[in-house]
């Protein structure tokens, strides 16, 4: 664990000093216009995918004099700081149900789910992260249920990426024959072991590195990109787990609508594609995929959160994720967590 420590911390200091020089250049520097600026909001794990991808757009003909503003941050939170107001051109979000409620509340068009790939730009699954040599022996969602073992996840009342968390974890007990009634007795037990909720993906990846927990519940990618910045974080793929598909969309009032349009398409460009692959994400454009597929396995029971046991993000996200009359509500008052 100090290994790991080390290692983020290092990391941290290298990209300080890199921003540090970026500030000292730019001052120098004569300052670019740009005849359109778009404004992404997103939740929090992609950051650093954006972060290649948008000067990749920018060095072709439909981006070249296209400048980005960009938030990042807890799905949930993203996209009702979205209806509260805060400027977007663009919405990449964590999971479908984010965008609707955007659809609601007038700030997205219903067509969204209409264009390429389902309006999804990502792909990932639900996976274990580990200590060294897991000496948990931490394999399957059966595992997480044993009281020696303590979990790290988000708060699926912010987070989007712990309501994946939670589909999964339901999803699988349901595939293995387990009836709704025991599938929920075990999300109890489950959460009974959850010792830090914090608001994102991203922040749980940090308290699991800090030292927290035996497993944290994350994004394959999140697990992958850890590798890529020094941290070496073992993880399983449980033999059942679902797929992650993360959205996105043009916000109705955008006053550049046809940049941020071009940039979805640049987005679903194999080279954009490879990028996302690159960090971690598992591509939607299929030859991309397969030419990754070392990277990422396929696994046996791996399910979407369309399976008949699970019915769909609408009525998923009104039977689990209701604030008032959800599962997790119940769950969490029971186990003492916030339900934001």
């Amino acid at each position: 664990m100090r290994r790991a420590t080390f290692g983020l911390a290092a990391v941290l200091g290298i990209v300080g000093a890199v921003l540090l020089a970026a500030t000292v250049t730019a001052k120098d520097a004569p300052a670019r216009t740009w005849a359109t600026e778009l404004s992404l909001v997103a939740y929090s794990t992609p950051r650093e995918a954006y972060a290649k991808l948008i000067p990749m757009f920018q060095r072709t003909a439909a981006g070249k004099d296209v400048d980005f503003s960009q938030s990042y941050g807890a799905s949930g939170e993203q996209a009702r700081a979205v209806k509260a107001g805060l400027e977007a051109d663009l919405v990449a979000l964590s999971l479908a149900p984010d965008v609707d409620e955007l659809v609601r509340a007038g700030l997205v068009h219903r067509s969204w789910v209409k264009q390429p790939y389902e309006g999804m730009v990502t792909n990932s699954l639900v996976v274990f992260v580990v200590r060294d040599g897991n000496p948990k022996k931490i394999r399957s969602w059966n595992d997480l249920l044993r009281p020696d073992v303590d979990v790290v996840t988000p708060n699926p009342f912010t987070s989007g990426g712990a309501r994946w968390n939670v589909m999964a974890a339901y999803g699988a007990w349901r595939r293995v024959g387990k009836t709704d009634r025991q599938a929920q007795a075990n999300l109890l037990k489950l959460f009974r072991n959850v010792v830090v909720q914090d608001k994102s993906a991203r922040d749980s990846l940090n308290t699991f590195v800090s030292g927290k927990g035996d497993v944290l519940l994350a994004y394959e990618n999140e697990a992958l990109f850890s590798r890529t910045k020094g941290l070496d974080l073992q993880f399983v793929i449980p033999k059942s787990t679902i797929l992650i598909e993360n959205p996105i969309a043009v916000v109705k009032t955008s006053k550049e609508k046809a940049a941020a349009n071009a940039f979805i398409r640049f987005l679903q460009t194999p080279a954009a594609q490879q990028v996302f692959a690159d960090n971690g994400y598992r591509p939607v454009v299929k030859r991309v995929l397969e030419r990754n597929r070392k990277k990422f396995p396929v696994r046996p029971g791996e399910f979407r959160i369309d399976a008949p046991s699970l019915g769909g993000w609408t009525k998923v996200q009104k039977r689990f994720f209701d604030p008032k009359t959800g599962i997790m509500v119940g769950i969490e008052k029971r186990v003492g967590g916030d339900t934001g």
